[in-house]
């Protein structure tokens, strides 16, 4: 069972790293994730051995609040805590400033030539100067308990943070203070007024505020970076209509999104966003996906099709039945993705969890031994030891450290939703960077999925609508993916349908049906054949197109051979420039396939790349292991059904084209859009993101590394370079900035390799076109239409007008709207002659009337 909970009293690594031991440590938890920026754990646990109290009192025992977290639908208005928090933390701040500000002044105004009251100078009023600066720091400490609750409690837990950090070294400074004005108030009353005068420049209240101010600006800034980084989740949460019209008891009925139930007829009327995931009962639409998948080109739907919710209907009145609603929606599952990346460690992180888990004791221990030192060596006075003490404990905050990857991992991922790229885990995004070899499906994933006619070649006198028109008719009676690409490719050249009748299947060879009489054969070479029907020279053609990965289709007339359509799944438009940009990342390509190996080569061969052919799914699986077992980090792209296997042993699996079932299990990273080159993208982000990481870690480190050993005072004996405490808090805030301040730079990056539209569209193969040899001989009539392709201005219908004039007893009109000539004859001529004319002009006739 996995659940998740909301943790409060966090502040730093140490926090969730010994929250993570905690939990870890009880009987039947199998895993424990812990998020500081988000507030929250993640715990997978065997049901029957533990439950939620005893998760939650492992957590309190450790000095943490948890709580189960709510089951909150995406379509609910969520509570921002980063919002909240921010708000919070800026009246502290702002609050803090009131009394810092004159504090700060009263102490240290004098030295800087700063007027001051009278009744604050002399050595008579210095109890009078010292009790002020107490009751100004009072506030300030108040202000800011929480320091001090959570890190002296988490103290006596014996896990000390970095609140314990903070709350030891304002306390000390403040306790000294106190000292200090007891130690005034005597030896004025002993008539010691110098001895008093030295104490009372031995008064640390302004560091203690200092600290604690300063400290507090840093975790505004912090809380602040949380509400950026979470921007992409809370855009996802605004997409969606927070109402829906509904048909209910024959009436339409306005009602929050959320009392909406399986089932329901929704009403959306042009403009509306469409409230949660259904299909169309009635009506059409061109519907906005550009929120879910990225692309900005709207959609046609129709009756029986499925549409989104938080999508926008652009033009038209339809009624939709709900199927998905809450949490099951397609949007509520991406949110449910990107929160559960942005919660999830990489790798790369536990090294720093590991660290902060007992840096926080070495510092406290650093701290004594420092101050310890300094006492001992005798030549200086026990406010400089204690001093010192105090900055190691306040500059060793490991904020920096926290803060280095979850926030560049909350930023990859979000910057990755808003690319239509859902990364499900840290560790696949810090994967990726690594990946050596990508492997490739082909089906759906380099090609389109479907197969289109590329090539129609036709047999000597057949003109290409009555092919086309011949052999759709026929297909149409058939369910086969290849008849239904030839019925739309026959609706795309809006070529008339005859009525086709008497299909009869024949298995291995093809279909069969009349028209008007006349039996129309339709199927592959073996059919032709057993027909005893002449190719001629096309049969040599047929084979060339087998060999360029094609499937040839031959057509015939009773025992008369009309031509062949070719078709073929032709590859994406993006699939040559993603293949292109992962070979010049140094990346190695290979195409798996259950398709033949003549099939698989030609695609392999226009790409570059490997192909390894009619193999199994199972076979996929040992491809990649196989990969994996030589050495190399191996990705899998793939449709994420029929590749699943391979999908979940490739190091990091990727589903293509999954943007309306994105919970797919096997995948580690899923691509709203079914465009390659989004591969490429979360490779590239992967790059982006490690780099970032590794640049937050290194300062994390190099900032301690550096202001320790100067906050120990290991330098002042040869430099005089001594760390003043406020200072140090100073610095470690700026270290958080500048983390926060760098993981946000990847809100900046953008793809290497753009996407350039390669567009491979239908090409007709290197084969002479025999449209023109017609050497049969039409009827001849007083007047014909010729269908002609190919004109596309007035000077294109003049050429062909001035064209077919020319011939005698012919006089010719063009229609540019209707893609004709209305030629009307006066003597005869063959349409052979109407024919050649048109083609020496530069077009083509498709078709006579």
């Amino acid at each position: 069972m996995k659940q998740k909970y909301d943790i409060t009293g966090m502040s730093c690594a140490a926090c969730s790293a010994h929250i993570e031991k905690s939990v870890s440590q009880l009987d039947g938890v199998q895993s424990v994730n812990v998020n500081l920026l988000q507030n929250s754990m993640v715990v997978e646990y065997d049901a029957d051995t533990l439950n939620d109290a005893k998760i939650i009192q492992a957590v309190q025992s450790g000095g943490y609040g948890a709580s189960v977290q709510g089951e909150q639908q995406a379509t609910a208005a969520p509570k921002n805590v980063a919002v909240e928090e921010m708000h919070h933390m800026k009246n502290r701040l702002i609050a803090s400033f009131c009394f810092l500000i004159p504090l700060f002044y009263i102490s240290m105004g004098h030295m800087m030539g700063a007027p001051l009251p009278s009744i604050l100078l002399g050595d008579e009023n210095v109890l009078i100067f010292a009790l002020t600066q107490l009751l100004l720091t009072i506030p300030v400490l108040i202000i800011n308990k929480k320091y001090f609750v959570v890190g002296f409690q988490a103290l006596f837990h014996r896990t000390p943070n970095m609140d314990s950090l903070i709350a030891l070294g304002s306390a000390a400074s403040v306790v000294y203070s106190i000292f200090a004005i007891y130690a005034m108030s005597y030896f004025m009353g002993h008539g010691d007024i110098q001895t008093a005068h030295h104490y009372g420049m031995e008064l640390y209240f302004e560091s203690a505020a200092m600290i604690l101010t300063l400290i507090t600006v840093g975790k505004y800034m912090e809380t602040r970076a949380k509400g950026k980084t979470s921007e992409a989740i809370s855009r996802l949460m605004d997409l969606t209509p927070k109402q829906a019209v509904v048909i209910r008891d024959g009436k339409e009925t306005e009602i929050p999104v959320e009392q909406v139930v399986l089932g329901d007829t929704i009403v959306v009327r042009p403009g509306q966003g469409i409230p949660v995931d259904g299909t169309l009962i009635e009506g059409f639409s061109a519907i906005d996906e550009s929120a879910i998948t990225g692309e900005s080109i709207p959609v046609e739907k129709n009756v029986g099709d499925s549409v989104i919710g938080a999508t926008i209907n652009k033009s038209g009145y339809f009624k939709m039945t709900a199927t998905r609603i809450g949490k099951d929606t397609t949007l509520s599952q991406i949110i449910s993705l990107v929160e559960e990346a942005g919660a999830s460690k990489a790798p790369i992180a536990k090294l720093a969890d590991k660290v902060s888990g007992v840096f926080v004791p070495i510092v406290i221990s650093i701290a004594v031994l420092a101050c310890a030192i300094w006492l001992l060596a005798g030549n200086q006075s026990f406010s400089f030891a204690l001093s010192i003490g105090i900055a190691v404990l306040v500059i060793s905050c490991p904020c920096a450290l926290g803060l280095a990857t979850p926030t560049a991992i909350m930023v990859g991922t979000g910057k990755g939703a808003e690319y239509g790229i859902l990364v499900k885990s840290a560790e696949a995004l810090e994967t990726a960077h690594q990946i050596q070899t990508v492997v490739l499906d082909k089906t759906g994933t380099l090609t389109e999925g479907k197969p289109i006619v590329t090539d129609v070649i036709l047999a000597k006198g057949i003109l290409r609508n009555r092919l086309v028109a011949q052999a759709a008719a026929v297909e149409a009676l058939s369910e086969h993916p290849l008849a239904q690409a030839i019925v739309a490719y026959a609706k795309e050249k809006e070529i008339p349908l005859p009525a086709a009748e008497n299909l009869v299947a024949t298995a291995g060879e093809g279909i069969a049906a009349t028209i008007d009489g006349k039996t129309i054969f339709a199927g592959n070479l073996k059919m032709m054949q057993q027909k005893h029907i002449d190719l001629g020279a096309l049969s040599d053609v047929a084979a060339k197109l087998a060999e360029e990965g094609k499937t040839p289709l031959f057509f015939a007339e009773n025992d008369t051979f009309l031509g062949i359509l070719a078709l073929m799944d032709t590859l994406k438009p993006t699939s040559k420039d993603a293949v292109d940009a992962l070979h010049q990342m140094g990346i190695d390509v290979v195409m798996l396939t259950g398709d033949n190996q003549r099939t698989a080569n030609a695609i392999a061969d226009k790409l570059g790349i490997r192909a390894i052919a009619e193999v199994l799914p199972q076979d996929k699986e040992r491809e990649v292991r196989r990969l994996q077992e030589s050495g190399k980090k191996v990705a899998m792209v793939g449709d994420g059904i029929n590749d699943a296997p391979a999908l979940m042993r490739a190091d990091v699996g990727i589903a293509i084209g999954a943007g309306t079932d994105v919970a797919i299990e096997s995948a580690d990273i899923v691509l709203m859009k079914s465009d390659l080159m989004d591969a490429v993208t979360a490779i590239e982000l992967s790059h982006a993101t490690i780099r970032n990481i590794k640049q937050n870690l290194f300062w994390a480190f190099f900032y301690n590394s550096c202001g320790i050993p100067i906050a120990a005072g290991v330098f002042y004996p040869l430099f005089a370079l001594k760390l003043n405490p406020m200072f140090a808090a100073a610095a470690m805030s700026f270290s958080s900035a500048f983390v926060v301040g760098n993981a946000l730079r990847l809100k900046l990056f953008t793809p290497k390799f753009s996407k350039k539209q390669n567009t491979e569209k239908p090409t007709q193969s290197h084969i002479p076109n025999t449209t023109q040899e017609t050497t049969q001989k039409e009827e001849a009539t007083m007047q014909k239409v010729l269908k002609i392709e190919g004109m596309m201005c007035n000077h294109c219908t003049g050429r062909v007008e001035q064209a077919l004039n020319a011939l005698e007893g012919v006089k010719a009109e063009v229609s540019l709207e209707e893609k004709s000539a209305t030629v009307t004859l006066s003597q005869d001529i063959s349409d052979d002659t109407l024919v050649k004319t048109v083609t020496d002009a530069g077009y083509e006739v498709v078709d006579i009337q």
